[in-house]
C-alpha cells in the first residue's frame, strides 16, 4: 500500500489504479469515506484514466490523529500524493468535502491542476448545514458511528434509492466501518470551521470546470452547484435528475459519462494548446 507524509508527519495512503500509461486523475472523497467511495468510478474511468485515490486523514489507510483538521492542511495532503507519485499537474475531481478540498487545490496550487470536477459540494456555509454538521459530529462522539449512519442516511440517499435499497452500504459502509467517531468529528468540524477565502478567489481559476450535481441532493443543494458555476469563470453545470449526495453510487452511469466526456473535452483543449 502506498503512503506519503503530510506536512505534519501525517502518513496518507492511496491508491494507483486504471490506465498505467493514461492522463493522471486525482480523486479525493467526502466526509467520513474512504477512497472505496470511488468503487461505481474506478472502471468507468480508470479505462482512460490513471487514477490517484486518497484516503482524507482520518479515513481509510490514513493516519487518524486526534483533532482538530483543517481542510487547508487535507489539501497539501492530496498534493503531497502527487509529488509522491512525481505527477507535475492533473485532472482533479472531487465529491462533497473532497470538491471542497479539491478549490483549495485550484486556489493555492493552480499549476497542479488541469482540470477540475466538484461534485455535490458547496463554496460556503450556510446556517442550517452548520448546525446539521457540528450535531453530526457530537452524535458520533457520544453514540458512535452507526447511530450517526442511521441519522445522516436521509441526507445521502434519495428517498426512491432509500425504499428500494433499505440500507445502501455502499454509500455508508465506508461511513460506519472505517472511520472513528473522533476522526469523522474532526473532519466535520473541519468543514465547519473553514473561512470564506477560497470563495473569493474562485473567479481565479482558469482550467476546465465541471460542476455536477443531483436534483434530489438536500445536502449540497442545486442553488450551490449554481453558485459555483457562476464564480468560476467558464465552469459548465450539469444536473442529474433523480440523484441525491450518493450520485456516484446512485446513478454511476450518468455520473461516470458525464464526467468522461468533460474530462475528454479538457484533455483535447490542453493537447491542442
Amino acid at each position: 500500500m502506498p503512503f506519503t507524509v503530510g506536512g505534519d508527519g501525517a502518513r496518507i495512503h492511496y491508491e494507483v489504479a486504471g490506465r498505467t500509461d493514461g492522463e493522471p486523475l486525482l480523486l479525493i472523497q467526502g466526509l467520513g469515506a474512504d477512497l472505496k467511495g470511488w468503487a461505481a468510478q474506478r472502471y468507468a474511468l480508470g479505462r482512460r484514466y490513471r487514477l490517484l485515490l486518497v484516503d482524507n486523514r482520518g479515513a481509510g489507510g490514513s493516519d487518524k490523529p486526534e483533532g482538530p483538521y483543517d481542510l487547508e492542511v487535507m489539501a497539501n495532503d492530496a498534493v503531497a500524493v502527487l509529488d509522491a507519485e512525481g505527477i507535475d499537474s492533473a485532472h482533479v475531481m472531487g465529491a462533497s468535502m473532497g470538491g471542497v478540498i479539491a478549490q483549495i487545490v485550484a486556489v493555492r496550487h493552480p499549476h497542479r491542476v488541469r482540470s477540475l470536477v466538484l461534485s455535490c459540494t458547496a463554496c460556503h456555509h450556510h446556517a442550517w448545514r452548520v448546525e446539521l454538521l457540528e450535531d453530526w459530529a457530537d452524535l458520533a462522539e457520544a453514540k458512535g458511528m452507526r447511530a450517526l449512519a442511521h441519522e445522516a442516511i436521509r441526507w445521502l440517499v434519495g428517498p426512491r434509492h432509500h425504499v428500494r435499497f433499505r440500507v445502501p452500504f455502499g454509500l455508508l459502509g465506508p461511513l460506519v466501518l472505517n472511520i472513528p467517531a473522533h476522526a469523522f468529528a474532526a473532519q466535520a468540524r473541519a468543514i465547519t470551521s473553514m473561512s470564506d477565502d477560497v470563495r473569493e478567489e474562485l473567479r481565479f481559476i482558469d482550467v476546465p470546470t465541471l460542476v455536477i450535481v443531483g436534483t434530489q441532493d438536500i445536502l449540497t443543494p442545486l442553488p450551490d452547484s449554481e453558485e459555483l458555476a457562476e464564480l468560476i469563470p467558464g465552469a459548465e453545470l450539469s444536473v442529474i435528475t433523480g440523484a441525491a449526495h450518493g450520485l456516484m453510487i446512485e446513478a454511476a452511469n450518468a455520473f461516470n459519462d458525464r464526467v468522461l466526456a468533460f474530462l475528454d473535452r479538457a484533455q483535447a483543449t490542453a493537447e491542442a494548446a
